[in-house]
This record gives C-alpha cells, structure tokens and sequence, in this order.
C-alpha cells in the first residue's frame, strides 16, 4: 500500500480497464502457453502422423489470443484497445484454434473412455442446439451488441471478475461460429452449406450494422459511461467495422475451403478416375 499524507485518498495502482492490479502482467499468458505445449505434446503422440498444417493453425491461434490478453490488455481502458481484442479474441483466434482440429487430434491420441465421453458429447442434443449456426451467431453477434448497448460495457470496466468473463464469451462464442461453420472436427447433424453461409452472411450484417450504429451515437454509446471519448469510440467503431470485414473474410474463405475438402472423393477415387479419363484418351 502506498503510503498518503493525512486526509488524502489512498493511490491504488491500476492494471487497465479501471481494474487494481492484482497479479503479474503475464499471468493471463499462462493458459496460453498451456493450450500450445499442451497441443504440440498431443501432435507429438497421434499414431498416424498429424497434419503440421492443423498445428501452425492452433500455434497461431494460441498468438493471436497471446497477443490479446498480453499486450492488448494495457490499452483496455482505450475503446479502441477494447475493440482489437474483441477482434482478436472473438473472430481471429476462434479461426486458428478451430483449423487446429483438437477434437480430432484428442480423439487420436485419447484413451477408448475418453472417446466414447467425446462421442457422446458430440452427439448431445444441447451442443447441436448452441452450436448450430443460426445460434452461434446470436451468441456471438448478439453478445457483442449486449455489452455495447447496455450498461454492461461500463460495469465491466469497473469489475475484474465481469470484465474477463466479458472477454471469455468473445472467445467461446466465436469459437462456437467458427467450428459450426468451418471446423474441421466432426461434428453430426451439422447444417448444410446453405444454412452456414446464411448464418455468415446474417452475422456480417449485423456486425456491419452494430459498427456504423456505434459510430453514428459515439458520444452517447456505451451506456453508463462517466466520461464517454466520443472521439475513441468512433475510432472502435472504425476498427470493428474493418476489422471485422477482414475476420469474416477470413472465415468465408475458411467455409468454402472446408466444404471442398469434404465434398471431393476419397483419393482412390480421384485417382482411379483420372487413370479411367487417360485409357479413354489413348484408346479414341
């Protein structure tokens, strides 16, 4: 505690966000680093050789949310600091993480018991339902304009605890519409291509539409504020708006890659068909 003249305030140290200090800077690097060795060590055991493509997905994931909870989260207090991590956590990292295929990767190197439990999970009537595009997309989307629109926002920045599980819903809600859209995981009863780009296409809308609405009432927006940058915010609301063009087409590009991959036959397939396209060649 620092030490005051008599009838002076007491000068607490301040983290970000209007949050005290209260532990080392590098502590939410912590289940990041987890996450990575956690998953190289998995690679590293898959019997059947895993793809080095779905690994540098995850380690890039893993950067992107480095970045967001580390150096990002001295710039919180700034609106535009809090938008780069909402791009961060809620649409960037999502994407690198579900290109990963830890599901998949967990069940190649996971005890019999602990794939069936994984099975089983995956065929849960409650994951089909929060992980259905259309809902995904509400979680995701729809989450974002609840802290913007309300009060929220602004009870967050003054409690540590709301402010993380703030930052966490960014991150398990966009990993939510990034694997109903284009995981590569397995997951049963997942929509058809049809419903995933509407899903992508309504989410887009309405973050394109959230963005220009907090741009336009900037000096009003969020609620609760005592002392709104009218001028930041309208910066956010620049950088959600472009920002989330990029992620959205990032993810499309992801969509329509996955799809073609499942959609193509087996190898031997292929294969088989070109050698039956060259015999016709030679013998017309």
């Amino acid at each position: 505690m620092t030490a005051v003249a008599p009838g002076r305030a007491a000068v607490v140290p301040w983290a970000h966000g209007g949050h005290p200090a209260d532990g080392p800077g590098w502590l939410p690097l912590l289940p990041v680093a987890v996450l990575a060795v956690g998953y190289l060590l998995a690679a590293v055991r898959d019997p059947r050789g895993w793809d080095h493509r779905r690994t540098l997905a995850w380690l890039a994931g893993c950067t992107v949310l480095a970045v967001a909870v580390g150096p990002l989260a001295h710039l919180s207090d700034d609106p535009r600091g809090h938008m780069a991590q909402h791009l961060l956590l809620g649409m960037l990292a999502p994407l690198g993480l579900v290109l990963g295929a830890p599901v998949t990767l967990l069940l190649h190197v996971a005890p019999t018991s602990t794939r069936r439990r994984v099975g089983r999970l995956l065929r849960a009537r409650a994951l089909h339902l929060i992980a259905h595009p259309v809902t995904a997309a509400l979680l995701s989307t729809g989450g974002l304009a609840l802290v913007l629109l309300t009060p929220l926002y602004a009870t967050a920045e003054r409690q540590p605890a709301l402010h993380h599980g703030v930052h966490l819903h960014y991150l398990g809600a966009g990993y939510l519409f990034a694997w109903s859209l284009a995981g590569p995981d397995p997951a049963p009863r997942r929509p058809g291509l049809a419903v995933r780009v509407g899903a992508l296409l309504g989410a887009s809308a309405g973050h394109a539409a959230l963005a220009k609405y907090l741009y336009a009432q900037a000096g009003t927006l969020p609620p609760g504020l005592t002392d709104p940058d009218a001028a930041a915010f309208g910066s956010a609301a620049h950088l959600m708006y472009y920002g989330g063009d990029v992620a959205e087409l990032l993810l499309a590009v992801a969509l329509f890659a996955t799809w073609y991959h499942r959609s193509r036959p087996p190898l031997v397939n292929r294969r088989f068909a070109s050698q039956h396209r060259d015999a016709v060649t030679r013998t017309s």
